[in-house]
C-alpha cells in the first residue's frame, strides 16, 4: 500500500507573516503620524498663549518679528500687572464662590432626581427623564432674555448670586441624565437585598448607591464645574460691575478698551483661568471617563 505525501510550499506562511508585519508597521506609522499631527494642531493655541503672555508689550508691537517666538527675553510683567493692577483676583474669587455653590446645588438636585427617576419606577418616569434631558438641548442664547427678567424681578441683577440661581439650569439636566444611566446600571439585587434588611430609600441612596456610583458622581461634578467656571453668555448679560464680574467676562471687559487689546495680560489671564480645570481634569480624568462610559450602559 503506497502513501502519497502532498507537499505544501513552505514560503506561503512566511509570506503571509511578512505581509502582516508590514501591514502592522504601516498602521503604526500612520497612527503616530496622525497622532503627532493632531497634537500639533491642538497644542498650537496653548503654546501661542504661553509665548504671548511671556512677552513684553514692546515686543508684541513689533510686527516684523515672528509671533511664535520670544526674541527680547522672557518676562513675567504681564502676570504681575494682571494680578496687582487689575481686578483679576476679584474675578477669580467671585468665580470660585459661584462654582462651588453651583456644583453643590447641582449634585444635591441631580442625585436625588436621578435616584427617583432611575430606581423608583412610577408612572411617567421615563417620559420625565427624557424631558429633563431635552431641556439641556435648549441653547442658553435663547433663554437669557426670560432669565434676565426672572433675575431682575427677584433683585439679583448685577450680582454673582444670580449666577448661582441661573447656572443650575444648564448643569442639572445633563448631570441628572448621567446619573440616571449610572443608577440604572447598578444591579437590582442590591435594592432587593436592602429592602429585605429593612432599609429605607434614603438609606439605600446614601449607603449603597452613592458609594457604588461614585465615578458617575465625580463625572457629573466635573461637568458642573466646567460649565459654571466657563459660562459666558449669562454673566455677560447679567453682570456689569467689576466687583461682581466672573473670570470669563471680567477679564475680557477690563482688558479690552475699544480697539485696544492688551494681548499679554489677556493671554496671562486665560492661562490662570484655565489652570484649575486643567488640574482637576489631570487628577480626575480616569473617574470622568469611567463615569461617562458606565453611565452610558443600562443593567
Amino acid at each position: 500500500m503506497s502513501t502519497i505525501t502532498a507537499s505544501v510550499p513552505a514560503t506561503k506562511p512566511m509570506r503571509t507573516g511578512a505581509s502582516l508585519r508590514r501591514s502592522r508597521r504601516w498602521a503604526l506609522f500612520a497612527s503616530y503620524f496622525f497622532l503627532i499631527l493632531f497634537a500639533i494642531f491642538f497644542l498650537a493655541p496653548p503654546y501661542y498663549m504661553v509665548v504671548t503672555a511671556l512677552k513684553t508689550d514692546g515686543e508684541m508691537a513689533k510686527l516684523a518679528t515672528n509671533p511664535w517666538f520670544i526674541y527680547d527675553g522672557v518676562t513675567l510683567d504681564q502676570f504681575r500687572i494682571l494680578l496687582y493692577n487689575t481686578d483679576f483676583l476679584i474675578f477669580f474669587k467671585n468665580t470660585i464662590i459661584v462654582t462651588v455653590c453651583v456644583v453643590a446645588i447641582t449634585m444635591v438636585v441631580s442625585v436625588l432626581a436621578a435616584f427617583a427617576l432611575g430606581r423608583m419606577r412610577f408612572w411617567g418616569s421615563s417620559i420625565l427623564a427624557t424631558g429633563i434631558f431635552l431641556t439641556y438641548l435648549v441653547p442658553d442664547t435663547l433663554l437669557f432674555i426670560p432669565m434676565f427678567q426672572i433675575v431682575k424681578s427677584i433683585g439679583l441683577l448685577n450680582s454673582y448670586w444670580g449666577m448661582v440661581l441661573v447656572y443650575p439650569t444648564l448643569t442639572v439636566p445633563f448631570c441628572t441624565w448621567i446619573m440616571i444611566g449610572y443608577f440604572q446600571s447598578i444591579p437590582k439585587e442590591l435594592d432587593e437585598a436592602a429592602l429585605i434588611d429593612g432599609a429605607g430609600h434614603m438609606q439605600m441612596l446614601f449607603k449603597i448607591f452613592i458609594p457604588v456610583a461614585l465615578p458617575g458622581i465625580i463625572a457629573a461634578m466635573i461637568f458642573a464645574f466646567t460649565v459654571s467656571w466657563a459660562a459666558f453668555v449669562y454673566p455677560m448679560a447679567f453682570l456689569y460691575s467689576s466687583d461682581q464680574q466672573v473670570l470669563t467676562v471680567g477679564t475680557v471687559t477690563s482688558l479690552i478698551r475699544g480697539d485696544v487689546y492688551k494681548w499679554g495680560m489677556l493671554m496671562a489671564g486665560a492661562l490662570l483661568a484655565a489652570a484649575p480645570p486643567l488640574v482637576i481634569y489631570a487628577f480626575l480624568m480616569d473617574y470622568y471617563i469611567a463615569g461617562l462610559t458606565a453611565g452610558a450602559t443600562k443593567g
